[in-house]
């Protein structure tokens, strides 16, 4: 079951990212970053770093975006969207 639960919210993250990653692709602006990193916290620093290679993106906010209420929604998503807005392409968890 739990098997079939974690494949079910992986692709509907991918689903409901589709149409921002297509946007990236055009624009290389924070503000695209920054929207991504509001759909889910460190797709906006794995765009601003290029995408590519998974190693790009910021592997604490990335996983730790699928934890509720603390990475989507929540305070993680708020501070990858900040520091993406910023051009920070950090996987620092706090404000400084």
């Amino acid at each position: 079951m739990g098997r079939i639960l974690r494949r079910s919210v992986l692709l509907w993250c991918l689903i409901a990212c589709t149409p921002l990653m297509a946007l990236a692709r055009e624009d290389r602006s924070t503000v695209t970053a920054m929207w991504l990193s509001a759909a889910h916290p460190g797709l906006g620093e794995w765009y601003l770093n290029g995408w590519g290679h998974f190693e790009n993106c910021p592997q604490k906010k990335f996983w730790l975006g699928f934890i509720p209420l603390y990475g989507w929604p929540g305070y993680l998503q708020v501070k990858s969207a900040i520091d993406a807005k910023h051009g920070r392409t950090n996987d620092k968890l706090t404000f400084d």
